[in-house]
């Protein structure tokens, strides 16, 4: 698997706000590394208004190509199956142009999926990070999963994801273990200064709650006993992702703020801004609620805690800053976050590596060579 020829030319696919923030640094870490060649293709949500965020991508790195994926206003499991084919059809032509050497994936959303499965059929080597983790989401765990079997090099986060992958018939000459890519650059964030704060409302809760694809009015019913349960603490709510569901969560937000019982929510946050706010809430004794994976990862890293509810991480690694909540509900909200703040979190362990992710995969991308003989070949290893 040693690289005899390089630069390779890597191109990776970011799909949305939140998965790009972790592959930030992995972009980076390959600009750099002097085997690579990087490549940035912008796709799927980034491109939906209002927030448009391939902003955020294109002020950080030059985007070589656009693949248009979902429809704004239409957010259902129909809608993403349709989004998801025109993503392969877009992809398939992006790198019949480009000839990229590896094709870089993250996660499970369905950008990913589009991007891994076209290169895959077309001989393309294709890296997975975050692949062996599981979480319900909206088809989470079944697109995460199909990544895995798509893919030729596993970039895991903990040692557990990695044997997941191991059990999965993969090689593993071909599983790294390397943490994840959300906790690099954490250290170089500072807490959000005074002004910040203040403009943000000083909350005492930040609600990021994101849907998991069920019909809108059961998405908004749980967002709705969410906001009531918050309704007594200074709160700060964040736009959900473009996910089917999600028009019951903003209706949720927009009646919350009509009645004054919330802030207006926040369209959008930068995620150095986000991580920003989410140290100045642990510095202040904050609490993170709702279903996002950062309450798992970054917030462990910061010993920030976290009520995490219903089944969106249904079976991620947690460590000891997440109080969780299966059922929605008013009382069982309220005793999660009395609790989860009472929670001595000074000796906090979490298994998500030491923020060193994004080099180690640049490395890895680097050494070995994509373009061997029969490397896209796939065989179950049982």
């Amino acid at each position: 698997m040693t690289a005899p020829n390089v630069p390779y030319t890597v191109a990776a696919v970011t799909g949305s706000r939140a998965e790009f923030g972790l592959l930030d640094t992995v972009m980076r870490s390959i600009n750099d590394h002097p085997s690579l060649d990087l490549r940035v293709i912008v796709a799927g949500a980034h491109l939906l208004p209002p927030a448009e965020t391939w902003r955020d991508v294109a002020a950080k790195y030059d985007v070589a190509a656009r693949v248009p994926m979902q429809v704004a206003d239409q957010t259902t499991r129909l809608s993403d199956a349709s989004a998801t084919g025109r993503g392969a059809q877009g992809f398939a032509k992006v790198f019949t142009d480009m000839s990229p050497d590896w094709v870089v994936v993250l996660g499970d959303r369905i950008e990913a999926f589009a991007a891994a499965a076209a290169a895959s059929v077309a001989g393309i080597a294709v890296a997975h990070i975050h692949g062996g983790d599981r979480a319900q989401g909206v088809a989470d765990e079944a697109m995460r999963h199909a990544i895995t079997k798509l893919a030729h090099l596993h970039l895991a986060a903990t040692e557990q994801s990695a044997r997941r992958i191991t059990q999965m018939g993969e090689d593993p000459a071909r599983i790294f273990v390397v943490g994840s890519p959300a906790l690099d650059d954490l250290q170089n964030i500072d807490p959000c200064d005074d002004d910040a704060w203040r403009a943000l409302g000083e909350p005492q809760v930040v609600l990021l709650h994101h849907p998991i694809g069920r019909p809108d009015l059961e998405e908004h019913r749980d967002a709705q006993i969410l906001l009531e349960a918050l309704a007594p603490l200074r709160t700060l709510t964040l736009h959900p992702n473009t996910d089917p569901g999600r028009a019951g969560v903003l209706r949720a937000l927009e009646e919350a703020e009509n009645k004054n019982t919330m802030a207006p929510p926040i369209a959008h946050l930068p995620r150095a801004e986000f991580l920003a706010l989410l140290k100045r809430l642990t510095d202040t004794t904050g609490v993170l609620v709702g279903n996002s994976s950062a309450g798992l990862i970054e917030a462990a890293a910061l010993h920030l805690p976290v009520v995490d509810v219903g089944q969106r991480q249904s079976g991620r690694q947690r460590a000891g800053n997440v109080v969780h909540v299966d059922e929605i509900t008013h009382s069982a909200v309220t005793s999660a976050i009395l609790k989860v703040r009472s929670l001595d979190l000074r000796h906090l362990d979490h298994p998500y590596g030491d923020g060193d992710a994004g080099p180690r995969i640049a490395d890895r991308l680097a050494a070995v060579n994509p373009t061997a003989p029969n490397f896209t070949s796939k065989h179950n290893s049982y």
